[in-house]
């Protein structure tokens, strides 16, 4: 992996991270679109039927949103969600593998990632309502007794699940996006494809390289604000995952104070530090996606130790001021750059 600093590139700005790629190369191949509430960007090179790849992305991006999405009634998660306290549950394969990441990234957090505080989530307007507002001190100490991951349990080999509480509702956009990335991944792979990039809402998993003899597929870390300025950092990587989690996409005020869409599930509301965003490489995207957001629940005390135990290569924004940034690189991420 290398780095060169602070490039300006104009990119589209769906997230803190994203791709690009330079140069004419005809033998590659791009495709776009929506979901997830949000855009897709992938990149493939070697294989020329157009038709099947994009048949392939929108399937497999369509059964990910069946599973996953909370916004539709009739999907997976909202069967569990909807389903009493009690009854055994019987997951797909896709969600098995899934919740089984959530439950080990919730246990190595100490619970600063919990996929359980859906409820919270709707509280607070980031959920299906999104009529964003601050509830009453009553209202989230309520739904801060149907949170909690912890309230849900799994038969030992992860095939079903119960809940202890009928109100209790996951949540799983913290980490759906990085499994769709992931799920399309594996369906390019299937084909037989070894140099791609997939990029959803700025989550990010690329494989082999962007050209002949190449080095990889280049990522850039903008600098987490609302309006795209340029990347920080441009970062070369070949069979890795990156995603990012930030205070500064989805917030809304009140009484002049900013509420972000990462809810703590210690406090029932939104998570109050000096984290603007946190960058976590990894070779899945799900688990680096459930990572970042983790760090960003834990602030940035916690979120230095939890990457020194785990030697998480991350890249961290700390804020210093209203206006000032600092960013931080893990030991890993150093040494992935070549930088002491």
């Amino acid at each position: 992996m290398r780095i060169l600093k602070y490039i300006s590139i104009l990119l589209v700005a769906a997230a803190a991270v994203f791709f690009f790629a330079a140069g004419n190369d005809t033998n590659s191949r791009s495709f776009s679109g929506q979901t997830m509430g949000t855009y897709y960007n992938i990149k493939i090179r070697g294989f020329k039927n157009d038709a099947l790849v994009e048949e392939i992305i929108k399937k497999t991006l369509a059964e990910v949103n069946a599973q996953m999405s909370v916004f539709d009634p009739d999907s997976e998660i909202s069967a569990i969600n909807n389903a009493p306290a009690g009854t055994w549950i019987e997951l797909s394969v896709a969600m098995q593998k899934v919740l089984q990441t959530a439950r080990i990234v919730y246990e190595q957090s100490g619970g600063a990632f919990d996929p359980a505080v859906g409820e919270l989530i709707e509280l607070w307007g980031f959920g299906t309502d999104r009529k964003k507002a601050r509830p009453a001190d009553e209202e989230i100490r309520q739904a801060l007794k149907n949170a909690g991951f912890d309230k849900i349990s799994f038969t030992p080999d992860g095939t079903k699940l119960k809940k202890e509480n009928d109100r209790i509702r996951l949540n799983l956009s913290a980490i759906a996006k990085g499994y769709g990335v992931d799920r399309v991944a594996e369906e390019l792979e299937n084909l037989g494809i070894g140099d791609y990039i997939v990029e959803i809402g700025g989550e990010v998993r690329a494989a082999g390289s962007r050209e002949d003899g190449g080095s990889g597929w280049n990522i850039g870390i903008a600098r987490p604000q609302n309006d795209y300025e340029g990347n920080v950092y441009v970062v070369t990587v070949r069979n890795m995952a990156a995603a990012t989690s930030g205070d500064y996409r989805n917030f809304f005020y009140d009484g002049g104070k900013k509420f972000a869409h990462t809810i703590s599930p210690r406090t029932g509301r939104p998570v109050e530090n000096k984290m603007v965003s946190a960058t976590v490489f990894h070779p899945d995207c799900m688990t680096a996606d459930a990572l970042a957001t983790a760090l960003m629940s834990m602030g940035e005390t916690r979120a230095e130790e939890f990457i020194r135990r785990h030697n998480l290569a991350a890249v961290l924004f700390i804020r210093n001021g209203q206006n000032a940034l600092t960013p931080l690189l893990s030991a890993k991420a150093k040494e992935m750059m070549g930088e002491k």
